[in-house]
């Protein structure tokens, strides 16, 4: 038996269609979890807190994973390929916990 694609009604608030500007994220996992926390370092300041946390399935992580993929290939295809400029510190940027 073939599902058919659901429609899903999504809304937005205006305070979450505003965005939150990330540069560092901490990603942590258990068996049952990928934990990711969103902060933003500011040049210069000593220290950061953190302004969002998302808390997903491993499976829904992959997912995420997958479609994040996909885009940065659509939006390179547009655009052209992303650099990152000079070594990327393992202290500040976008890290998975070991």
């Amino acid at each position: 038996m073939e599902q058919k694609p659901r429609q899903l009604n999504i809304e937005i608030g205006e305070k979450e269609s505003e965005g939150i500007y990330s540069n560092l994220a901490l990603i942590a996992h258990s068996p049952q979890e990928i934990i990711i926390d969103f902060a933003r370092v500011m040049p210069g300041a000593p220290k950061t807190k953190i302004l969002s946390r998302i808390i997903m399935t491993p499976a829904h992580a992959k997912m995420l994973h997958k479609a994040l993929e996909d885009n940065i290939k659509k939006y390179e295809a547009q655009f052209g390929p992303i650099t990152i400029k000079g070594e990327i510190s393992k202290n500040i940027g976008f890290q998975a916990d070991k």
